[in-house]
């Protein structure tokens, strides 16, 4: 940033945008209100559900950057969050998650039939009001983004439980889960702003590494932080075989006779709290969480840099306040 332009709290951010944000959720309001109960229903319960909106913020502040202030913004951060939505609803039934957000997950309240359902409600609906906004460009990065997404789950599911998982298939994984929407969000915000080529190839660049630093965070949460504060009980994504970047690390630095002790306790059919217990040991000898934050850290770094060809300005700064509260969440 220059000099004179002082770099926003992540609460001076939420605030500055708040009328946007009230757009984007009376957009999801209309969305949910359809001749279906079972989606109105599933919906005032995702909505009560709260979360940040990263995803749609991000279209927003691509949107505004280049001066854009029309109605092309609330239809474009609908149709990010229908999609992000719709994932989550899709991956808690895969996971047989009961917890998200530390309430009742919606396949838990109303069976998967009806939830599968109203994810595949919001997906179309979310590209149909892609459509709306008559850019092929933008078209395409959703359309791409909800394949790569089908992807991500779907290796993640081959390597579940998978001791020996690469750092590059685990990369695969979170591009598909998280980076790939952040990065359609950013590039198609940049696209209703009417961004240069160069312009739109950085925000898509800078949305694709903060996606990557996004999800590792995540990960990492999942052994630091209890249920109270994250929304899932601690070590919930071992329980479930997500074999993330701290786990890697872990396996990759510690003895022969530990990693024979680590792979056995991840194989195991009844997971216990001792063998959690057992693995945070270990991850702190080794600093496997430290590690993985010095690997996210960099990647935001690398993200921020993609934001030195715009001039200075509040939506510059809100996108560099949202890249370091993404890794200061929670810590």
């Amino acid at each position: 940033m220059a000099k004179g332009m002082a770099q926003m709290t992540i609460e001076e951010v939420w605030d500055r945008y708040k009328e946007d944000f009230i757009l984007v959720e009376e957009r999801i309001n209309e969305t949910f209100k359809t001749v279906a109960p079972a989606i109105s229903t599933v919906g005032k319960h995702l909505l009560m559900g709260g979360g940040k909106r990263i995803r749609p913020f991000l279209a927003i502040l691509c949107s505004k950057i280049f001066g854009y202030s029309g109605d092309k913004i609330s239809t474009l951060a609908c149709s990010v969050e229908s999609i992000h939505t719709a994932s989550l609803l899709h991956d808690d039934i895969v996971d047989g998650a009961d917890i998200r957000r530390g309430r009742p997950s919606a396949h838990s309240l109303w069976g998967n039939q009806v939830v599968v359902l109203v994810g595949d409600f919001l997906y179309s609906n979310a590209l149909r009001l892609a459509n709306s906004l008559k850019s092929q460009k933008i078209m395409d990065a959703l359309t791409a983004a909800t394949t790569g997404m089908s992807e991500g789950e779907l290796i993640q599911l081959s390597k579940k439980g998978d001791p020996d998982i690469s750092e590059e298939d685990y990369m695969k994984i979170v591009k598909g889960k998280t980076a790939i929407l952040m990065s359609a969000a950013c590039r198609s915000g940049a696209v209703i702003g009417n961004a240069t080529q160069k312009q739109e190839d950085a925000m898509t660049a800078f949305g694709l590494k903060l996606g990557y630093s996004f999800q590792i965070s995540d990960d990492i949460l999942d052994y630091m932080a209890e249920e109270k504060t994250l929304g899932k009980g601690l070590g919930k994504d071992l329980e479930e075989g997500k074999m993330t970047l701290p786990l890697i690390y872990l396996l990759r630095d510690a003895s022969h006779s530990e990693v024979n002790k680590v792979k056995s306790i991840i194989k195991s059919e009844n997971f216990s709290r001792p063998g959690l217990d057992y693995i945070i040991d270990l991850l702190n000898k080794y600093e496997s969480i430290k590690k993985s934050y010095e690997t996210a850290n960099t990647i935001i770094f690398e993200a921020k840099k993609e934001l030195d060809i715009f001039e200075d300005s509040m939506e510059k700064s809100a996108l560099l306040t949202i890249s370091d509260y993404v890794l200061g969440r929670d810590k």
